[in-house]
């Protein structure tokens, strides 16, 4: 059965918005695990800086360490980590489980 112009843009249109509601769900924390990944885990996962996960560490004291530093541990500007992506990890780091891997 062949597919008029107008079914086809229809039958488009609607894959293209299911894609974008299941899309942002999915997108939030997967931006925070990517930042930790990319950022936090190499010191935090392999004994260079204290461990994170499990925890239970408030926060608000993570996003504050990460903006001032903290003995060894750098400062990070809101043009490395930007606030969105800051209070993402802070509150995957406050909810994790000790040795499980993050957000998961």
């Amino acid at each position: 059965m062949k597919l008029l112009p107008t079914r086809k843009f229809l039958t488009g249109v609607l894959a293209t918005a299911t894609l974008g509601i299941a899309a942002p769900s999915s997108a939030v924390p997967a931006d925070g695990v990517r930042v930790y990944d990319k950022v936090c885990r190499y010191c935090h996962e392999t004994g260079v800086g204290p461990v994170l996960k499990g925890r239970q560490l408030p926060p608000e004291y993570v996003q504050r360490v990460v903006r001032l530093g903290n003995r060894a541990m750098p400062s990070f500007r809101a043009t490395e980590i930007d606030d969105a992506n800051l209070a993402e990890v802070a509150k995957l780091i406050a909810s994790s489980t000790a040795g499980a891997p993050l957000g998961r």
